[in-house]
Parts: C-alpha cells; sequence; structure tokens
C-alpha cells in the first residue's frame, strides 16, 4: 500500500515512536497494519474501501482458478459439457473487471455455475492439500455480493484482500499524546534486503508469524515449512544487535485457521512437527508448543519477549491487544530512557 500520513506529522519528533512490522510472507503483517487504520487512523471511508474491489474480484476469480485447477491432480470427475465451456471462461480470464468496472456477465455466470458443483467443491474441502488463499472461503461465502454489479467491499472484505507487499509502507498513528510509525515491509524472501534500511533507531518489533502454516510450504520454495522459516526469520530477528534495546512483541496469528485445521482435520501437528509430543486434536497444547518452539530460539535469557496468539481479521479482539502492546512498549521505552 502507499504510505498516508494519519493526522500530520507534529514537530515533536521526541515523542515518536518507530515501530517495524516484520514476518514472513503470508503472516498476516499487513492485515495487523490495516486493523492500526481502523481501530487509530480515522478508518476506512467508503471511497478507500471501493479501491479494494477489484483486488477482492480478482482474489476470488483466482482463488477458484486454484480450486479448478487441483480437480486434475486430486482424481476428480472432470467437467463435462457446457460446465466445460464455463471452466475454460474462468481458467482464460485475466482481468475479470470490464472498462465500467463491473464483472463480464459470462464470467459471473460460469463461476455460479461451477461453485455449486459437487466435483468443484470437493475440490475445495481438500484445499490443505494445495496452495489456497487464506481468505478464499471467506470470499467464497460473499460470491454472490461481490459479483453484484454495485458491490462496494466492506472492512471485513478490505481486511481479508490479498496485496502482496513490497517495498516498504508507512503510517503515523497518534495514541495517547504518542505518535507511533509503523513500517511495514514485505515478507517475501525477495523483500528482505530492504529490511535493514528501517532499522535504525526502531523503538519496537512487531513479529507476526501465521500458526496455520505448520503444514504449509513458502510460495517462493516449495520444500521450505512456513512455520520453520518463520522460526529461522524469528531467531535472526530476536538475536540481532541492533534490537538489544529494543522491545518484541510476538503475534502468534491465524488462530481462527490454527484452531480449525488441529480440531477437523487429519493434518496433525506431529506429522509436521514430529517433536511435538503432546495429545492430537488439541489447539491448546499445540499452540503452546509452537509458543515454546519460538521462545527457545531467543539467546538473551533478560530480553522479553510479548507474546499474542491473534486473529488479525478480527478487529474487537486485536483492539484489546494493541492497547495491552502499546501499553508495554511505552513503559519499556521509558525505563530503557531512565537507565540511560
Amino acid at each position: 500500500g502507499g504510505s498516508k500520513r494519519v493526522e500530520g506529522r507534529g514537530g515533536n519528533e521526541d515523542n515518536l515512536m518507530k515501530i517495524l512490522l516484520l514476518g514472513a510472507g503470508e503472516s498476516g503483517k499487513s492485515t495487523v497494519l490495516r486493523q492500526m487504520r481502523v481501530l487509530y487512523g480515522g478508518g476506512y471511508q467508503d471511497e478507500d474501501l471501493a479501491m479494494y474491489k477489484p483486488t477482492i474480484i480478482s482474489n476470488l476469480v483466482t482463488s477458484l482458478q486454484v480450486v479448478l485447477n487441483a480437480m486434475g491432480a486430486l482424481r476428480l470427475q472432470p467437467l463435462q459439457g457446457v460446465e466445460k465451456h464455463h471452466l475454460t471462461t474462468i481458467l482464460a480470464c485475466v482481468d475479470p473487471l470490464d472498462e465500467d468496472g463491473r464483472v463480464e456477465v459470462k464470467l459471473r455466470e460460469a463461476m455460479h455455475v461451477l461453485w455449486s458443483n459437487e466435483g468443484v467443491q470437493e475440490s475445495f474441502k481438500q484445499a490443505h492439500k494445495y496452495q489456497l488463499n487464506d481468505s478464499a472461503a471467506y470470499f467464497f461465502q460473499r460470491m454472490k455480493h461481490i459479483l453484484n454489479d454495485d458491490y462496494i467491499p466492506n472492512t471485513d472484505d478490505m481486511l481479508r484482500a490479498r496485496v502482496r507487499t513490497t517495498g516498504i509502507s508507512e503510517d503515523d498513528f497518534r495514541i495517547g499524546g504518542v505518535t507511533y510509525r509503523m513500517l511495514d515491509v514485505g515478507g517475501q524472501r525477495s523483500e528482505r534486503r530492504k529490511w535493514i534500511q528501517c532499522f535504525d533507531d526502531v523503538k519496537a518489533v512487531i513479529f507476526v508469524a501465521a500458526l496455520s502454516g505448520y503444514d504449509m510450504c513458502l510460495y517462493e520454495e516449495d520444500t521450505q515449512n512456513r512455520l520453520q522459516e518463520s522460526l529461522q526469520l524469528f531467531e535472526a530477528i530476536c538475536n540481532n544487535r541492533f534490537f538489544q534495546q529494543t522491545s518484541l512483541v510476538l503475534f502468534l496469528n491465524k488462530v481462527d485457521l490454527f484452531r480449525y485445521k488441529i480440531l477437523y482435520t487429519d493434518r496433525q501437528l506431529k506429522q509436521f512437527f514430529p517433536a511435538y509430543d503432546g495429545p492430537p486434536f488439541n489447539v491448546d497444547a499445540a499452540a503452546h508448543y509452537i509458543q515454546s518452539e519460538f521462545l527457545r530460539r531467543k539467546r538473551n535469557p533478560s530480553k522479553t519477549v510479548y507474546m499474542h496468539f491473534t486473529t488479525a481479521t478480527d478487529t474487537s479482539k486485536l483492539q484489546l491487544i494493541f492497547d495491552l502492546v502499546f501499553d508495554c512498549i511505552v513503559t519499556e521505552n521509558l525505563d530503557r530512557a531512565i537507565l540511560c
């Protein structure tokens, strides 16, 4: 996203707290930043939300393309006749909107028809076997609305829109007399070399990791487990000499998706992390094991890591967590200033 200043910058740079949002790709960092705008930055007006419409429609179409493409590998009944024709329409689609910003009628019909097909539904049920965007299920449920001509995204739709962060986006927020400058940096491997230029004078790092990535691989590299990648990255960040004097906050994110996988699928944690010896189908035990894996990587015993389990798409729960986090950051930085 572009950077935009919230509530002006104020002349007083002393009261500025620079916070870095870090994490591997697909961890939910940008959703955390959007929530900050919803909660502390005056929110999103209709015209801001409308800007997400092409992205959301594109996310929806791409997700359906992924589900349809997976049918072959899953050995599901191939589509026949008119449905095969609809399939071609969807797979050939590069830009779903016409010049008036509406979804092509032919595409809309094809999507509705195929989404109600049993084979397509079966492919979607087995989505854990291939890489499907985390927001896909949510957008599929909202498909009728989204494909409507007069559709305007609501805040929940916007929070789930998938935009790959490239470069660095920054926002200022005023909360309780303090200005927080939040920097969100792309998480994909190719983006990480840009991180170092943001490290100067950072007061806090919020590291975001997706719990639900324990059974998934990276987009960039099919063999690397997403949670392993997050653990390695966290280890590098929390032991980095730049951050010796920096508050460190860990968001173990996507609890909702994690909970679903552990409770209702056969993809148990032990399959992917053999050292886990807790019970299967137990969300708390699995989450606490992952938490301990992160904390084990911290080499400096006197460094505190503030840990929170989060679902970044849940605004009210996240507000409670933010309030705690900002409190800790201010207190810790005051203590440090006194000690200096």
